[in-house]
């Protein structure tokens, strides 16, 4: 470990840089305060490599009014410049909304710092993270997490830090440490994990049917790495020791909470543990309705502010006390709202087919969760074009996740995807990837929607399993169905604890754990964990791990009783594509001088035509006559001489040596005057004439230039 400061500042007010580096997992991490954005509360650049991302952190002066959360914002940004790059479009070169990737990484640093808070704060705090370099080896992310931690501890603002993050991949059996994208690519599993020098706070993960044991030994060994780094930001933040500022919290007065604790306790059980969400809603309502007339009655002396302020603040109480009660209740009695088993799933129903002229469709319900996906399948051409800092390149399995407002019945303004559909989105995408064909097998653009018609708890593990039945029905020959399910935990300050299968309405909204398990019969796919306390246990995931493959089983048994596996025929409304390979040479004959040949032939067949550089060919269309037709023209006009073979081919051109033959279009091959006939010619006319179709036989092919040596008399 190194201490460095530079000797001379540039102005007298700023304040002197200081540096600090540790070995991160077998890698440089270098660390520097005090250099940029000194008028942050806190600011922290951090270097993995090449990679370096600044974090700054700034709190609000003053308490946002009227709010019954704590204001918590983070942004990460991604900077083209980093990566030494111009954005990708033509008009806008300013980089325009979060990429995202960027929302992703916002929503990885936002679960790991936001339970490190005190919820009971009102001062908004923000959080930017700009990815000022980019190594293309080493992903920002992490650094950005770190850089957060470390900005929130340095400052003055009140933050329960340092937490660290890492990430794990499996290479050939070996675990590596932070690894770079080409490994992240080889590699069977990558997990991100965040937390405390003793517990794990936020986990994210996708693997190729990953066993959960191997899962837990990569967590185990990744909190070693934690342990390091947070010993390390222990390290700076002594050095620049903090005064914290001494925030007004809420706060309600005792004999208030009395007053709302004795109102509630003999009503709230009975509303609360409700089988039926929209009658639990409807109860829970008029026990509020209650509460805030006993309270207008009680505090009448008071002006109408001010008991409308008692109200209000009644509303925060409400809610602790179904904390405590839904805790009290799991924990000491293993009773659940709905009464169901602790490890008991909700009941499923399965539908496929739902509507005919879809590609592939199916219809999963859990409890009150309804997901209603949808298959989509295109050309190779109608791949994804992916322009962000960190890959420039091409998508061909994409997964979106649409949360309407009617699902939960409520009514908001719809302005496209939230950063929580994206982040739904995203994770069932990559717990589906892992069974997704290879192109080679399956050329097709694959596109899955759920749109989610209900939602009563994890609606995103729910996408997975209508997403892997819309994908068998719609004859995509993934490897086997996935499945995903959301485990829950409530904790007592003891540390006794439950954990809960297939967590719905108050156990989401009050449990202290969401984890999302994905993955199939053999394994799993997708991991993602985020808590509401300071984290949890290798022992609790391990208890939560083994849970929650049994009801990923159970759930996979329900999808395969309907439908076993992929159909072997796509639907008849889907496009067909037949895919074969040309000589790379030959692919500026297909498409013709400014795409004349390739379109004539888009235009009479119908078909979609798309040539990849090394020659690969993939003919897309609903009409099988009108794709095969297609394949013909192309194959013609990609075909090549072979020296021996006889053709038949026709004069087009006559010169005084030779008659020039067309043995494909585009493909011209030269009979000489000696090769026209046994006897000798005098004029080439006296045997051939131009648009005569005669029999040629190949000569040579000279290799150099491609040109072709026929001969008619030995064709005869």
């Amino acid at each position: 470990m190194f201490f460095g400061i530079r000797a001379k500042p540039r102005f007298a007010f700023r304040k002197i840089m200081r540096t600090f580096e540790t070995d991160f997992g077998g890698k440089k991490l270098k660390v520097e305060i005090d250099r940029m954005a000194e008028l942050a509360n806190g600011a922290a650049l951090v270097r993995l490599g090449q990679t370096a991302v600044l974090a700054t952190a700034v709190i609000s002066k003053k308490m946002r009014e009227g709010i019954d959360f704590f204001p918590l914002v983070v942004d990460y940004e991604e900077r083209f410049y980093a990566a030494g790059r111009i954005k990708g479009s033509r008009f806008m070169k300013r980089e325009g909304r979060a990429s995202d990737e960027a929302i992703l990484t916002s929503r990885l640093i936002d679960r790991g710092i936001r339970p490190r808070f005190d919820q009971r704060s009102r001062n908004e705090v923000q959080i930017v993270a700009t990815a000022l370099s980019f190594d293309n080896e080493n992903d920002p992310d992490i650094a950005a997490l770190i850089a957060t931690s470390i900005a929130l501890s340095i400052s003055n603002i009140p933050f329960e830090g340092p937490i660290s993050s890492v990430r794990i991949a499996r290479l050939n059996g070996k675990l590596a440490f932070n690894p770079t994208y080409e490994e992240r690519n080889a590699s069977d599993f990558e997990i991100l994990i965040s937390g405390t020098e003793e517990r794990i706070n936020m986990i994210e993960a996708g693997a190729k049917e990953a066993k959960e044991e191997d899962v837990l030994e990569a967590i185990q060994k990744g909190m070693e790495e934690l342990k390091k780094n947070i010993q390390f930001q222990k390290e700076i933040i002594a050095q620049v020791n903090p005064k914290k500022l001494a925030l007004v919290l809420t706060e309600s007065d005792s004999e208030f909470e009395a007053n709302v604790k004795e109102f509630l306790k003999d009503k709230l059980e009975n509303a609360i543990y409700e089988k039926t969400k929209l009658l639990r809603e409807e109860k829970t309502a008029l026990v509020k309705e209650g509460l805030a007339n006993f309270l207008k009655e009680k505090y009448k002396e008071l002006p109408e502010s001010a008991k409308n302020e008692r109200i209000k603040a009644a509303d925060h109480l409400f809610d602790k006390e179904i904390d405590e009660l839904v805790h009290k209740n799991i924990i000491l009695l293993g009773k659940r709202p709905d009464g169901r088993a602790l490890d008991e799933l909700r009941e499923i129903s399965v539908e496929i087919d739902v509507f005919e002229r879809l590609h592939g469709s199916a219809l999963f319900k859990r409890g009150n969760t309804q997901a209603f996906s949808t298959l989509t399948l295109g050309s190779p051409g109608d791949e994804q074009m992916i322009d962000q800092m960190e890959y420039q390149g091409k998508k061909r399995f994409i997964h979106h996740y649409n949360f309407p407002p009617f699902s939960v019945g409520e009514i908001k303004p719809m302005r496209g995807p939230s950063r929580r559909d994206i982040g739904h989105g995203a994770l069932a995408e990559k717990a589906l990837e892992a069974i997704i064909p290879p192109k080679e097998e399956f050329p097709y653009t694959i596109r899955v929607v759920s749109e989610i018609l209900s939602s009563n708890g994890s609606s995103s593990m729910a996408s997975v399993c209508g997403s892997s039945l819309a994908l068998m029905a719609g004859g995509v020959p993934i490897k086997r169905p996935a499945a995903g399910i959301a485990m829950g935990l409530m904790m007592d300050k003891k540390g006794n604890y439950k954990v809960l299968t297939d967590i719905q309405g108050p156990e989401d909204h009050h449990g202290d754990m969401d984890l999302k398990v994905a993955g199939t019969s053999e394994g799993v796919t997708g991991l993602q964990m985020d808590v509401k306390i300071e984290g949890v246990t290798l022992q609790i995931l391990k208890d939560a791990f083994a849970q929650a493959k049994k009801a990923r089983l159970e759930i996979l048994e329900k999808i395969t009783a309907v439908i076993s596996g992929p159909r072997t025929e796509l639907s008849p409304f889907a496009p067909k594509i037949v895919s074969f390979k040309i000589n790379p040479d030959k692919i500026g004959a297909v498409i013709g001088p400014g795409g004349k040949i390739i379109n004539e032939i888009i235009e009479k067949t119908g078909a979609i035509i798309d040539i990849e550089d090394d020659g690969s060919v993939f003919i897309t269309c609903v009409d099988a006559q009108a794709a095969q037709k297609a394949v013909e023209w192309v194959k013609n006009i990609a075909r090549e001489a072979k020296v021996g073979e006889i053709y038949q081919g026709k004069v087009v051109k006559i010169m005084d040596f030779g008659a020039f033959v067309e043995l494909f279009p585009g493909q011209d091959g030269m009979v000489h005057i000696s090769e026209l006939a046994s006897y000798r010619v005098a004029k080439v006319e006296d045997v051939v004439k131009v648009g005569d179709i005669i029999p040629v036989k190949v000569l040579e092919v000279d290799p150099a230039s491609g040109k072709i040596r026929l001969s008619l008399k030995q064709a005869k």
